[in-house]
Order: C-alpha cells, then sequence, then structure tokens
C-alpha cells in the first residue's frame, strides 16, 4: 500500500465525489477492506429487515475500496463489471458492515469476495457476493 492509500483518503474522496452515499471505509489491509453504513428507514422492508439493494450497495463499496488496495492508489473511475449476490439470511440491525477480500489483480481487473453482516454479528453473514472492477487505462 502506498501512503496515499488510507481510510482518510479513501472517505474524503467519497465525501466529494458522492456525497449522498453513507457508505465509509472503516478498515485496510493488505488484501481486505471493510466498509460500513448506518441504516436508515428507507433502507428497511416489511418485518424490519434491511432491503437487499442496500446490502448489495455495500457490497459493491466494500469491494471498489478493495480495488483501490488491489491497484495500491485511490481510482475512483474503478468501475464495477460484474457483481452477484446471494443472500443468506435476513438482515436486521442498525449498522451494515461488509468485508470484501482480494482475490485477483491484473493490469486490467480486480476480482474480490464480500461478506455482509450487521453490527454485532460478524460470524453470522446475512449475504455473500463476488465481484470484478474493470481497471481503467492510464491517461
Amino acid at each position: 500500500m502506498t501512503s496515499q492509500l488510507d481510510i482518510e483518503a479513501i472517505n474524503a474522496m467519497v465525501a466529494e465525489l458522492y456525497p449522498g452515499t453513507g457508505n465509509r471505509c472503516v478498515e485496510l489491509g493488505t488484501a481486505h477492506a471493510v466498509a460500513a453504513v448506518e441504516v436508515t428507514p428507507t433502507d428497511i422492508r416489511p418485518g424490519g429487515f434491511i432491503s437487499g439493494p442496500t446490502q448489495f450497495a455495500i457490497a459493491d463499496c466494500a469491494l471498489w475500496f478493495l480495488s483501490f488496495v488491489g491497484l495500491g492508489r485511490i481510482e475512483p473511475m474503478a468501475l464495477t463489471s460484474e457483481l452477484s449476490i446471494r443472500f443468506l439470511r435476513p438482515a436486521v440491525g442498525e449498522r451494515l458492515l461488509c468485508r470484501a477480500t482480494l482475490e485477483a489483480v491484473s493490469r486490467r481487473s480486480v476480482v474480490g469476495t464480500a461478506h455482509v453482516w450487521v453490527d454485532g454479528q460478524p460470524g453470522k453473514f446475512t449475504a455473500a457476493a463476488q465481484g470484478t472492477y474493470a481497471v481503467p487505462l492510464p491517461r
């Protein structure tokens, strides 16, 4: 990782370029990234469950942060090229987290696996996803 790749720098970029999102980077490692989001009333479906689109979004965001880890730099234009998700159990809570783990990096893509859970229940995944991010060509 470069010195420019840190949680504060990622969150500052997200706040500047995507001010409407509540997703934040909360942890970075040499081969993983963790994203978190505070659940809002609009994220809740009947029965008090956190919606599928909210879980999909946090998985996508964690994988995006993971692409920065794989590239060794913040790359806002890294784009989702493929993402699949499996919902494993209902998600109920106030804070959603997702840990993305690096599977492969090439010149043109970053592949990762992500697991979503509700705060306080890290061993009880609510969803599992795998995705690929396309890396933009150098300018």
